[in-house]
């Protein structure tokens, strides 16, 4: 498997290694690992793995806390940030970059589709329907037009690089309402 086989599974399944939407903060851990930083607020919880960032919440005054929002920050790697080793052992080596023609072509073969969601901008959105994940595009990788953008440089953002895949929760309930998902 690759790193683009995991986002494609993030973009169409809406887990990680099992967890999603609704899994308590513990189980994050058992799946993902302890390699973790905390932002704990009133009734909140930012945990960031690095290339994985969630959102717990206490759901309305709740004792237990739940996942409420998947974020896979792809734009990150190529600053160097960490990938869960459980996610290298499952996938392999991450690359610094991922292009989007590759990922949309990967979720096509999976039987779902790819959606322009929100083309302004200089980042675009794009979403999965059968699931209702969305997938963030650099479209301008040089917003403020200063020029001294490299475009053969692979070391920098390029247009057509994945910027970052997002879990809604809105649309996590009507995945959970369809049949186990309508992709694969």
């Amino acid at each position: 498997m690759s790193d683009l086989d995991f986002y494609a599974h993030v973009a169409t399944r809406c887990d990680v290694l099992g967890s999603g939407i609704g899994s308590a903060p513990g189980a994050w851990e058992a799946t993902v690992g302890p390699d973790f930083f905390d932002d704990p607020s009133q009734g909140l919880l930012r945990r960031d793995y690095g290339l994985v960032e969630l959102s717990f919440s206490d759901a309305e005054g709740s004792m237990s806390m739940s996942c409420f929002g998947i974020s896979v920050q792809v734009h990150r790697l190529i600053h160097g940030s960490s990938v869960p080793e459980s996610l290298v052992r499952e996938y392999g080596k991450f690359a610094p970059r991922a292009r989007f023609e590759e990922l949309r072509a990967l979720i096509l073969t999976l039987q779902c589709t790819v959606e322009p969601d929100d083309l302004s901008g200089d980042v675009h959105c794009y979403r999965v329907p059968e699931s209702g994940a969305r997938i963030f595009v650099i479209e301008d990788p040089d917003p403020y037009g200063d020029g001294d953008h490299d475009v053969h440089d692979p070391t920098i953002h390029q247009a057509g690089d994945i910027w970052a895949l997002n879990v809604s929760p809105a649309w996590w309930g009507r995945k959970q309402a369809m049949s186990d998902g309508a992709c694969h």
